[in-house]
């Protein structure tokens, strides 16, 4: 099977209907608040510097998505960063997009400085965990302690 190349590119607000739409095929369920209010933060906010990123094919179908932030430490600099979000379609997985996206992220924010990069992942997601591990990523010292109300 010949597969079209995949682009990485910077997300747009443009793009907001294309990643609410893989989300929602990835989770069975709508989140578009929840995008409503990322993208009023990334696209809006005057401090927003640009670090999420969309795959796209050759005919513009936005295939897959990564976001995150930067943490703004002393004097301006971004040492610290968060992947909060990733999604590729379900019909493009398995097919090497999640790396190509992580890959274009992790290049992007070394270039911007940032010497760590964090995220958080459902201990019960043994696809996502395994994921980020062939990605690089390793459990951090820090354990997140939750208590239901």
């Amino acid at each position: 099977m010949n597969e079209s190349p995949i682009k990485i590119r910077l997300m747009k607000a443009e793009d907001f209907d294309a990643v609410v739409a893989i989300d929602e095929k990835i989770l069975q369920t709508p989140r578009r608040e929840y995008y409503e209010m990322k993208f009023e933060k990334l696209f809006r906010s005057k401090d927003y510097v640009p670090v999420s990123f969309v795959a796209e094919k050759e005919d513009g179908t936005t295939v897959g998505f990564v976001m995150g932030e930067l943490y703004m430490g002393e004097y301006g600099i971004q040492e610290e960063a968060t992947l909060d979000t990733i999604g590729v379609d379900p019909d493009y997985q398995n097919k090497g997009i999640g790396k190509q996206l992580l890959d274009e992220f992790v290049d992007h924010l070394r270039d911007l400085g940032v010497k760590k990069l964090y995220t958080l992942v459902n201990w019960n997601d043994s696809e996502l965990i395994r994921f980020f591990s062939a990605n690089q990523f390793s459990p951090s010292k820090i354990i997140n302690l939750e208590r239901s109300l």
